[in-house]
């Protein structure tokens, strides 16, 4: 396979990967508000509002969960967290809601393990 189609498959694989922990979210009452928001620091696959809480979800797609939950850098979360700031203060009320960065971790098969509130 040469690299265009190799990236092309990633980036189709990437975004099964983000429906699949959308629809995970969604079952949770979260509301989606965003799908790969990009801010000056970087960008955010998913952003969810669920209550009084923003939920800034990074997504990692591995051959098991595993596997994908090892793949987020602490310079990786360092820039969601600047761009989960960023994306906050587009939000009117921003002062009333609390942030939480998650990671999301998703296997070969779309099986989602969610890992809430993660920092370094």
């Amino acid at each position: 396979m040469n690299c265009h189609a190799q990236g092309k498959t990633n980036y189709h694989n990437g975004l099964a990967a983000e429906d699949c922990v959308e629809r995970v979210y969604c079952e949770r009452d979260a509301a989606l508000l965003a799908r790969r928001w990009r801010g000056t620091a970087g960008e955010i696959d998913l952003v969810f509002r669920q209550r009084g809480t923003l939920i800034f979800v990074e997504v990692k797609l591995a051959a098991t969960c595993a596997s994908a939950a090892t793949r987020l850098s602490a310079r990786q979360l360092d820039r969601v967290m600047q761009t989960a700031e960023e994306f906050a203060l587009t939000q009117g009320s921003h002062r009333d809601l609390d942030l939480r960065i998650d990671l999301a971790a998703v296997n070969k098969h779309g099986r989602v393990e969610i890992h809430e509130n993660i920092s370094v």
